[in-house]
C-alpha cells in the first residue's frame, strides 16, 4: 500500500498505510490529529475551542474515522487524485470571506525580485495590476 498525502488548511501530511475505500478515507485518531489538527476527545472532534460531535457512521470497527464524512459534515469540498486528497475551506467560511470585501493575503515578487505581501499594505490604498497572455 502506498503513502497517502493529505492537504488540509496549510498542512501537507504524508501518511503511509492509510486505507481508502470508495469515497471514504479512514484515519486513526492520531493520524487525523496530525493531518488536520482535529483531536478526538470525549466531547467529539475538537480543534481549539470548537468541538463537533462524532456521528457513529464516521467510525469503523477499528476505531478509525472517515475524514471525508467529517469534512462533508463541515461543508468542506473534497477532491482527490490517486493517493492525494485535498480538503478545502468550508462554504460558509468562503462566503464570509467573499462578503468581507477584504482580499486574501498573498506574497509576490516585484520586478526586482523583492517580495511584497498584501498584508504589508493593510489600511493603505493599493492598486493591483495584473496581466495574462491567455
Amino acid at each position: 500500500m502506498s503513502a497517502t498525502v493529505l492537504l488540509y488548511d496549510e498542512r501537507e501530511t504524508t501518511l503511509p498505510g492509510v486505507e481508502a475505500s470508495g469515497d471514504a478515507l479512514w484515519l486513526s485518531a492520531s493520524e487525523l490529529e496530525q493531518a488536520t489538527g482535529w483531536k478526538l476527545q470525549s466531547e467529539g472532534l475538537c480543534r481549539g475551542d470548537a468541538c463537533v460531535g462524532v456521528d457513529p457512521a464516521w467510525r469503523d470497527g477499528e476505531d478509525r474515522i472517515d475524514v471525508t464524512a467529517f469534512a462533508r459534515h463541515m461543508d468542506q469540498p473534497i477532491t482527490r487524485d490517486d493517493n492525494i486528497w485535498a480538503f478545502g475551506e468550508s462554504v460558509s467560511a468562503r462566503h464570509d470571506a467573499l462578503f468581507s470585501l477584504e482580499a486574501p493575503d498573498f506574497t509576490l515578487p516585484d520586478i526586482d525580485g523583492v517580495m511584497h505581501s498584501l498584508s504589508d499594505y493593510r489600511g493603505k490604498k493599493v492598486f493591483l495590476h495584473s496581466w495574462g497572455s491567455y
